[in-house]
């Protein structure tokens, strides 16, 4: 009989395709006493075709996920380095200080090496790079070195591993002097059983600082984290015990504060073993792990138990007793709870391995989804860093182009000169809100303190709102009228007239009582008024002075406003501080100047020789000057701060800041109405031989005689020189009437008193006069003329002097300082090898583009 061959076609479960099955019968068989062949199953060559495109194709997917994961990882590495800001996908694990992290972390890695006990995850974030490596059996971890995209050697001691995180991190807390740092430790873990994967491990929450740490550090870590969480491109792994109910969960709530709605959270409940044995029925163990009404609908946990067997154990056997706690939980929930549990909703949540491979497929979805953002981000910092690395250049070359570093340097000066120009005519921007001062910081800022001599607090209108420029400079001029208008002639002691009474008398003529006077007057000014004056001229220089920071934040920002390219000369340390340097010396000069034309200007009416206290007429009296000054005064006498009409009425009842109205009560000694009238007739005698005390109602009879019946001497007021010489011929009736000088009123009545009185009464009038002329005539003009003009005209000069009419060797020391060179040549190092970094991971994003 011929060999009868029977093919079956069956299809075998799980198998990609249907197999033949071939019997295969020789003659043989037919014989009972023989035996049956085997059956043997062979691939049909349709199905191995396809089976092998199949695995064609799941080598070319882990090929592709492999180098897009090491395309990131480079790319983290460089971002980490570098300090940049790139938005690489990557999951985040939170969680309260023994809630299971860390051995997590070691079941991911698929080996242990102690990171609980370095407490690791307390102090300092650790980011660590997972790289599936078939050819590496035992793992191959290298640590990112500090402020650099390189890597050291490889460490395969477990041990080693720890020292180094627990060295790392002491040292940076030292060197920072803080409890936590956000700067990150790298680690990159290369081993054939661990998975494709990236996490940031981050501080773990605590309630209580630990002994010797400072008490804010709780707060520390949990602003820390919630940083590293907050950027929406993060994954956040969430760790709660099983032990924890969700209603109250401590730290839950800090999750949902980053994200409100789970959104990118991925929540696994750690030591899940320890909760199996409170659930016996179905409906309790599906209720839990539903967690419903607390996580939402759409978030569902995943539940991992780890091994609790802490002892030396190898890596093999590690890996082994993950898997047997996996299965051990499986068949508690299937065998140990009555019913069993909702297999087809919650398995795919339950055991370490769903969550590993989850967390895998996870991170690459968002890889895969960010690859094309993540390349045009690429192309454009690598723009960035060529065109910043473009400008290194020339800053380089610069140094020996001193031609092009003087215009720039020039027109840089000139802009800002122009800006101090600007605010002093009235700009406002920068805001006034942001960069003006009041007038108690200009005094406390500026070290014044308030006005010498003054005892009253001076109150100027708009004392409160925030000035700057021309505005800050007349508010200080009328604050100086204020002050100089609120210091009266001070008490001269009995003594002092005496003294100087007599010494006139022993000269020989009549004047006595004129002349001591007026040197009291004048002696008063001179040491009442000076410090006001130094102290004016101060406070407008620091007012003047703080504008050159308001120019520079004006010329950066019209820049930026109007996207002009202007000289950029912000590296240059030394020429700017040489520039801040020359406008605060020139500020200075100003107020120097200033002094000596004020003091010149004080001396000029307190001159023996001036005739300002014998004028009894100034443009009609007190109050036309009163009217002069509020003119002078200009908007400054209209308050602008709330309440200024109340604060303003304050100011007249409590001093004397602002002369009286023409109608006012308050007049300054030796000038109203009454005084003038008392001074017309004079025809009081005195000794030749004078006394402070001596009595003026010694009246001669002969005097009307020989002066005439209702003289006015008074009236004789138009000129000095009348007044001059009528005292003259007074003085000599004193000496023909017995020595005696006469004080009478104008219809002859007879009028008592004392020489020292009437010397301390004309001395304040005078005293007020010299004040009122130097205030009104010289002061306010001249500090105007002496600040403001030079700052509009002779700034640039002044600074182009300064800081350009040197040689190019004393030029260049300004931007060629010791070492400078080599600062800006490291910094261009610095550049070229980021440069060279992310060009690298441009053409790899690149590659990794084209294959997806």
């Amino acid at each position: 009989m011929n060999e009868i061959q029977i093919q079956v076609q069956k299809e075998i479960p799980h198998s990609p395709a249907p197999l033949s099955v071939s019997l295969s019968l020789s003659p043989m068989a037919t014989n009972p006493n023989s035996f049956m062949a085997t059956p043997t199953k062979t691939p049909s060559d349709k199905s191995a075709s396809a089976s092998a495109s199949s695995m064609s194709r799941k080598q070319s997917q882990s090929q592709h996920n492999s180098a897009r994961f090491e395309a990131y990882n480079r790319l983290q590495a460089a971002a980490v380095a570098f300090g940049e800001k790139v938005p690489i996908p990557e999951i985040v694990a939170l969680g309260g200080q023994s809630d299971g992290k860390s051995s997590l972390l070691e079941a991911l890695l698929g080996f242990r090496f102690n990171v609980r006990e370095v407490e690791m995850g307390t102090r300092r974030p650790l980011i660590l790079q997972m790289v599936h490596d078939p050819s590496a059996p035992d793992p191959r971890c290298r640590f990112q070195e500090e402020d650099s995209e390189e890597y050291g050697s490889p460490v395969v001691l477990a041990s080693a591993i720890a020292d180094i995180i627990k060295s790392r991190t002491e040292a940076l807390l030292k060197k920072t002097k803080t409890a936590v740092s956000s700067k990150p430790i790298v680690m990159r873990a290369e081993y054939a059983h661990c998975p494709n994967l990236t996490i940031i491990d981050t501080p773990g929450f605590v309630l209580k600082a630990k002994k010797g740490e400072p008490e804010t550090t709780p707060e520390e870590i949990l602003d820390m984290v919630k940083s590293l969480a907050t950027p929406p491109h993060r994954i956040l792994l969430f760790l709660q015990q099983s032990s924890v109910e969700w209603c109250s969960s401590l730290w839950l709530d800090s999750i949902r504060e980053i994200d409100p709605t789970f959104r990118r959270t991925i929540i696994v409940v750690s030591k899940f073993d320890n909760r199996l044995k409170e659930f016996s029925d179905r409906w309790e163990v599906d209720r839990y792990l539903s967690a419903s009404g607390y996580l939402g609908d759409n978030t569902r946990p995943f539940f991992v138990a780890l091994p609790k067997d802490k002892s030396t154990i190898s890596n093999d056997e590690f890996r082994r007793q993950i898997s047997q706690v996996d299965l051990e939980v499986l068949r508690h929930l299937r065998d140990g709870i009555k019913g069993g549990f909702d297999e087809e909703k919650f398995r795919p949540h339950i055991g370490f391995g769903c969550l590993r491979d989850y967390l895998e497929s996870e991170l690459h979805k968002r890889y895969k989804d960010a690859a094309p953002a993540t390349l045009a981000l690429l192309e454009q910092r690598c723009s960035e860093v060529t065109t910043e690395l473009g400008k290194m250049e020339s800053k380089i070359q610069a140094t020996s182009d001193i031609a092009h570093l003087r215009r720039s340097a020039m027109l840089y000066a000139a802009s800002i000169s122009n800006h101090v120009g600007a605010l002093i005519d009235g700009a406002a921007d920068p805001a006034p809100e942001q960069w003006g001062k009041t007038t108690m910081e200009e005094q406390s800022q500026s070290g014044l303190g308030g006005w010498p001599g003054v005892t009253a607090a001076i109150k100027p209108p708009n004392a409160t709102l925030r000035l700057y420029g021309g505005a800050a400079f007349e508010r200080v001029m009328h604050e100086f009228r204020c002050a100089a208008y609120s210091i009266e002639c001070p008490p001269v002691s009995r003594e002092k007239v005496a003294n100087i009474l007599l010494a006139h008398a022993g000269r020989g003529g009549g004047r006595g009582v004129t002349e001591a006077a007026a040197e009291i007057a004048r002696a008063a000014a001179r040491s009442w008024l000076a410090p006001l004056l130094d102290s004016a001229c101060d406070r407008l220089a620091f007012v003047l002075g703080n504008l050159y920071d308001l120019a520079l934040e004006r010329n950066h920002s019209r820049d930026s406003e109007y996207g002009r390219k202007s000289e950029k000369m912000d590296g240059y340390v030394g020429f700017h501080a040489a520039l801040r340097h020359a406008y605060n010396r020139f500020m200075k000069d100003l107020a120097k100047q200033c002094k000596q034309l004020v003091r010149h200007h004080l001396d000029s009416v307190t001159s023996p020789y001036s005739q300002v206290c014998y004028e009894n007429e100034f443009q009609g009296g007190f109050g036309s000057s009163a009217t002069s000054f509020y003119k002078s005064a200009g908007p400054f006498c209209v308050e602008l701060t709330d309440g200024g009409s109340a604060a303003h009425d304050e100011i007249m009842r409590d001093q004397e800041n602002i002369p009286p109205q023409k109608s006012g009560q308050q007049t300054t000694p030796g000038k109203g109405t009454e005084a003038r009238e008392a001074l017309r007739d004079s025809q009081m005698t005195v000794p030749e031989t004078p006394s402070p005390d001596q009595p003026c109602d010694a009246i001669l009879a002969g005097a009307k005689k020989d002066f005439g019946n209702g003289i006015d001497f008074g009236g004789v007021r138009k000129r000095i020189s009348r007044l001059t010489g009528n005292s003259r011929n007074a003085d000599h009736m004193r000496v023909q009437n017995g020595g005696g000088l006469l004080f009478g009123t104008g219809d002859g009545g007879l009028r008592s008193g004392s020489a020292y009185s009437e010397i301390c009464s004309t001395a304040a009038h005078h005293f007020a006069r010299i004040r009122e002329v130097l205030v009104e005539r010289s002061v306010a003009s001249t500090l105007n003329s002496g600040f403001l003009t030079p700052c509009r005209d002779r700034l640039v000069l002044a600074l182009g002097l300064d800081l350009f009419a040197v040689n190019d060797e004393r030029f260049m020391d300004m931007f060629v300082a010791p070492g400078a060179i080599d600062v800006l040549q490291n910094e261009r190092q610095s550049l070229q090898k980021r440069q060279k970094i992310l060009q690298s991971c441009l053409n790899e994003f690149k590659s990794v583009a084209r294959a997806l």
